[in-house]
């Protein structure tokens, strides 16, 4: 084999395993970029090459490692983009009081709902901690999920915040997904600092951030920035510590009323903003203006059983990517596939089958920076995708109750088949 394409070698240089006899939706740019009857060589951990199988050569080298595909579809990877994967404790309890019609606020105000999660955690070991996970990333894995973002928040004390990231360090060696963390620690104000959130939020700025940063294993900073937990000013001052630091900053935002949180972080240059079931226009316009990305949550929507959907017209008007993400929590949304959420981001909040897949490959790497690595199938890119026994791309949103998933691989390694 030659080191350079030509009309009778497309390969850019030397090929370690080839999958032939797909169908291919690239997901590139947003958008399903169909190939049919197609092939995807991978060099290393990277895709080479991808395109028709009858522009293959007419022979290869017996020391590629060939896949047929059987006619099955590959898509990316899905990046989900925004969990809380690692705590202790249960709260199927709230699920019933929210049954009864109890709201997330008037649970979060009666001590419940994070805080039962922080109890739990704190009192947790690191190994505790990291064996719960490992069987939720486990499960992440056989649906399909190939790069995963965690975020501390369940400790809201140094001692356990570093604890929750060294957990996702661990993770992070143990699993073939990949992992990116963010520091939550201004999820909520703990017991400790009630009625001194001010007080907290120097904590964070000037002890625990800084101990964040030299632990080295989060990549990016989280604020809830709502009526219930942070405001716009002290959401500004953890932002302002973070970026100082180095880290990227990200927010959840609007979820349960406007805080103006989602115009500050777009300002502030953040990847991405979350929830926004109450953003403004001139917020939306913000996020357009600076390139943030829209991470739409359904799981917690539905779970709380909501009403008020984010902006999805306005989203397209003002061309905003839209992600969307399982938002796996013990409370609002204890969903463990991106399969579901695909299902409700159209039905619950209007996307289209093509916007929902867009949103939990491509644009679900653009809410973490990652567009250039992962989230679509083009040379150049990690050789992160499932092989679906499906007859279109729509049906991954559109199929309920079934796991149609034949393989996963990732860097090229296939490193999940199903029993």
């Amino acid at each position: 084999m030659t080191t350079g394409p030509d009309s009778r070698n497309p390969f850019p240089g030397n090929i370690d395993r080839l999958f032939a006899h797909c169908r291919v939706a690239t997901m590139a740019n947003g958008t399903y970029g169909i190939i049919e009857n197609a092939a995807i060589a991978v060099s290393g951990n990277k895709i080479a090459w991808i395109g028709p199988m009858n522009a293959l050569p007419d022979s290869l080298p017996g020391k590629i490692e060939m896949t047929d595909c059987n006619n099955l579809w590959i898509l990316p990877g899905f990046v989900d983009c925004h969990t809380h994967l690692i705590w202790a404790g249960s709260r199927s309890e709230e699920f019933e009081m929210r049954l009864a019609g109890a709201s997330y606020a008037d649970i979060a105000n009666a001590g419940g709902g994070i805080f039962s999660t922080v109890t739990a955690t704190r009192a947790a070991d690191e190994q505790r901690l990291f064996d719960m996970a490992s069987r939720r990333l486990s499960q992440f894995l056989s649906q399909g999920t190939t790069t995963v973002e965690i975020k501390s928040g369940y400790g809201l004390n140094l001692e356990t915040e570093l604890k929750m990231l060294a957990v996702a360090g661990r993770l992070k060696q143990a699993f073939p997904q990949h992992i990116e963390a963010t520091f939550l620690g201004a999820h909520a104000v703990p017991p400790e600092f009630s009625g001194r959130s001010d007080a907290y939020i120097q904590e964070i700025t000037q002890v625990i951030l800084p101990k964040v940063k030299t632990q080295g294993i989060a990549t990016a900073v989280d604020v809830f920035c709502e009526n219930i937990a942070f405001s716009r000013e002290q959401t500004r001052q953890v932002f302002d510590a973070a970026k100082d630091l180095g880290f990227d900053i990200k927010l959840h935002a609007e979820q349960l009323s406007d805080s103006d949180g989602t115009g500050l972080a777009a300002e502030m240059g953040a990847l991405s903003c979350d929830h926004l079931e109450y953003l403004s226009d001139d917020s939306a316009r913000k996020m357009a203006d600076h390139g943030t990305v829209a991470v739409l949550l359904p799981g917690a929507f539905h779970y709380l059983n909501e009403t008020r959907v984010p902006p999805v017209r306005l989203f397209r008007q003002l061309k905003i990517p839209m992600a969307v993400s399982t938002d796996l929590n013990p409370g609002s949304s204890p969903v463990f596939s991106m399969l579901p959420i695909l299902n409700m981001a159209c039905l619950r909040f209007g996307l289209t089958c093509e916007e929902a897949l867009a949103g939990a490959t491509f644009n679900g790497a653009a809410a973490l920076g990652m567009t250039a690595r992962k989230g679509s199938l083009t040379p150049g890119r990690d050789a992160d995708f499932v092989i679906w026994d499906v007859d279109t791309p729509a049906d991954l949103c559109y199929l309920s109750g079934i796991t149609p998933l034949k393989q996963v691989v990732i860097g090229g390694q296939t490193v999940y088949l199903p029993d």
